[in-house]
C-alpha cells in the first residue's frame, strides 16, 4: 500500500527581550542569579510587573545573598534598551517597588534534604513537565519557533549595535508559518513581525530590514515564492513596551519552550530556582529528548516526568516518539532512558550544574526561549555514546 501524502501548516511566535512579558522575566532571572552567585542553597520564586514607569518585585526569597533589588532591575532595563524618558519607561526615573518574603516553612520541609517524611531532596512542587526534541532544524528544535526567535535576535543586534536602525525600539513580536510535507519542513508560507518604533520610522525601511534578516537567518530551501510578508500590520507601532502593554513574570510559557509543538505542563520558567521542579526538570526532560534524537533512536521525541511534592524521585516517566522511534517499542526506550538518566530532583539538579551556573546565566534564557541555544548546559548532547551503546547501535 503506497504511503498518503501529508500536508499541514504549522506557525509559532517569539517576542522579544523588550516585550513587557519578557522584561519582567529577565529580571525575575537576574535576581535569580544575583542570590545564586552568593548562595548556591538560596530559594527563589520571583515574580516581576512592569508598567507605565513602574516596576513591581514580589514572591519568596530565602537566601543569605545581599540583593539590591532595585538596581538588578534598572540594570536589565537599561540594557534591554529602555532608556528614554519619551516612551513611557525609562530605567532611571522608573519607581522600583520591592514585595519580597522567604519561602513557606512548609513547602521548605518537603525540598530540603532529610527534613521532610524523606531523607533525600524531594521535588519542589506536584506536577508534570515535558521536554521535546526533532530534528528538523540542526538545534534539533521545532522550525517554526526556532526561526521566530532567530528573527528577533538578529533584530535586536541591529537595533543595537547599528546607528542607522536607532528608530527600533525595544519592543517586537514575530511569528513564522511553515508547510510541512509528510512532516517535514517544506516552506515557509508567512512570516509576521510588528516592531515597536519611533514616530519618524518609514515603514520602508522597516520591511527592507526585515526581508534582510529573514534570509540571514532561514534556509534559502524554505524561503520559496509562497511567502507572504505582514511587517507591523496595523501601520504603526510606536507605543509599546511597558508603558503599552503590562508585562507579567511567567506569561510567555509557550514562546518559552516549543512554540505549540508536543505538550506543556503548565508550569512557568522564570524567577525560580532549580528546585523548582517545574523549571529544572523541565530543563532535564529537553536534556533527555535531545539526546534521544541526536543518538539517531528517534526523528522525535517527547518525555513526560511527573512529581509529588516533597517525593525524590518522579511518579511517572513517559517517552513517545511519535512513531519515529528506531526499537521496537517507546517502552524499551523507556527502560533505556531510566538505565542512563536519573530523574530524581537532587541528581538532574547536580548532573546539570542548575545551582552553581558557569559560563551562562538564567536570566540569558529569559528572552529567546529557554531551548535551542549551546549555552545551556540542558543543551548538550553528552549522552548520545550511552544511549547508543544501551540500544545495542
Amino acid at each position: 500500500m503506497s504511503k498518503i501524502h501529508t500536508t499541514h501548516i504549522f506557525t509559532s511566535e517569539s517576542v522579544s527581550e523588550g516585550h513587557p512579558d519578557k522584561v519582567s522575566d529577565q529580571i525575575s532571572d537576574a535576581i535569580l542569579d544575583a542570590c545564586l552567585e552568593q548562595d548556591s542553597a538560596s530559594r527563589v520564586a520571583c515574580e516581576t510587573l512592569v508598567t507605565t514607569d513602574l516596576v513591581v518585585i514580589a514572591g519568596e526569597i530565602t537566601t543569605n545573598a545581599k540583593i539590591d533589588y532595585e538596581a538588578i532591575a534598572r540594570k536589565v532595563i537599561s540594557d534591554i534598551g529602555y532608556v528614554s524618558d519619551g516612551i513611557g519607561f525609562d530605567s532611571a526615573t522608573c519607581e522600583v517597588q520591592v514585595r519580597v518574603h522567604e519561602q513557606s516553612a512548609d513547602i521548605a520541609q518537603g525540598v530540603d534534604e532529610g527534613a521532610g517524611l524523606h531523607a533525600e531532596q524531594g521535588a519542589g512542587d506536584q506536577g508534570m513537565m515535558f521536554g521535546y526534541a526533532s530534528n528538523e532544524t540542526e538545534a534539533l528544535m521545532p522550525a517554526p519557533v526556532y526561526y521566530s526567535h532567530k528573527i528577533l535576535e538578529k533584530l535586536a543586534d541591529v537595533r543595537k549595535n547599528n546607528p542607522d536602525y536607532a528608530f527600533l525600539l525595544p519592543d517586537s513580536k514575530s511569528q513564522v508559518s511553515i508547510r510541512y510535507e509528510n512532516g517535514k519542513p517544506a516552506a515557509v508560507t508567512a512570516v509576521v513581525v510588528s516592531h515597536q518604533h519611533r514616530e519618524e520610522m518609514d515603514i520602508a525601511q522597516l520591511e527592507q530590514i526585515v526581508k534582510q534578516v529573514v534570509s540571514e537567518v532561514i534556509p534559502a530551501d524554505l524561503l520559496q515564492e509562497e511567502i507572504v510578508y505582514h511587517i507591523n500590520p496595523t501601520g504603526k507601532f510606536v507605543i509599546g513596551g511597558p508603558h503599552g502593554d503590562c508585562g507579567l513574570t511567567g506569561r510567555k510559557i509557550i514562546v518559552d519552550t516549543y512554540g505549540g509543538v508536543g505538550s506543556h505542563g503548565g508550569g512557568a520558567f522564570s524567577g525560580k530556582d532549580p528546585s523548582k521542579v517545574d523549571r529544572s526538570a523541565a530543563y532535564y526532560s529537553r536534556y533527555v529528548a535531545k539526546n534521544i534524537v541526536a543518538a539517531g533512536l528517534a526523528e522525535k521525541c517527547e518525555i513526560q516526568v511527573a512529581y509529588a511534592i516533597g517525593v525524590p524521585y518522579p511518579i511517572s516517566v513517559n517517552v513517545d516518539t511519535y512513531g519515529t522511534g528506531t526499537l521496537e517499542d517507546d517502552k524499551d526506550l523507556e527502560a533505556i532512558v531510566s538505565q542512563v538518566f536519573s530523574m530524581k530532583p537532587a541528581d538532574l539538579i547536580s548532573e546539570l550544574k542548575l545551582k552553581t551556573p558557569s559560563n551562562w546565566k538564567y536570566q540569558q534564557s529569559a528572552a529567546y526561549g529557554h531551548f535551542g541555544r549551546d549555552i545551556f548546559p540542558w543543551e548538550q548532547m553528552t549522552k548520545v555514546a550511552e544511549l547508543k551503546a544501551a540500544a545495542g547501535v
